[in-house]
């Protein structure tokens, strides 16, 4: 087995065809988290340009957001803060609806997770359009956190996800065209 500065992420990224509809690429984590090797490594590798920033709070969109999320809060010594789609947390919320390519949807945080001027990275195993990524910035705006920077295990940067969040600081460490 390679060492782990010898990793090469991508090779433990999937892909899997016409799924979850035809004409679709999906691009499959689970052999990267199924492998403690690369999954310490990609949590390493998305916690590292972040360090200095000394992060407060790790927020992440569920669902494989979390796997990432939770692993780089430890590895900053952060608290983390799940963002949840409406009636999934049991105290009050905040919400922010953002508009879909056909129609919106909505994600919440509770209220008291971000404390006015906390430090906040969101964190998510993908980015492709942007709209998820942007709502969480704008959830912890809206609490009054401050948007560090966002990262990201992959990017299809094709999708222009990038330039949705541009005002932040954006790392990605696995870029697909």
């Amino acid at each position: 087995m390679a060492t782990a500065p010898d990793l090469n992420l991508a090779d433990y990224i999937r892909d899997i065809p016409d799924f979850p509809k035809p004409g679709i690429l999906f691009r499959d984590i689970t052999p990267l988290v199924g492998t403690p090797a690369a999954f310490r490594r990609a949590v390493v590798d998305m916690a590292t340009p972040f360090r200095q920033e000394k992060i407060d709070v790790v927020a992440a969109a569920e669902a494989r957001g979390f796997l990432f999320a939770a692993p780089v809060a430890l590895e900053l010594n952060a608290s983390l803060v799940p963002v949840r789609k409406p009636g999934k947390l049991p105290s009050e919320t905040l919400s922010h609806t953002y508009t879909l390519e056909y129609g919106t949807d909505t994600l919440q945080l509770h209220a008291d997770a971000v404390k006015p001027g906390d430090k906040v990275l969101v964190v998510d195993d993908l980015l492709a359009t942007g709209g998820t990524i942007e709502a969480c910035c704008k959830l912890v705006e809206k609490a009054g956190g401050v948007v560090v920077g966002c990262v990201f295990l992959i990017e299809l940067t094709a999708l222009g996800g990038a330039d949705v969040i541009r005002q932040y600081k954006t790392v990605s460490l696995i870029k697909y065209a």
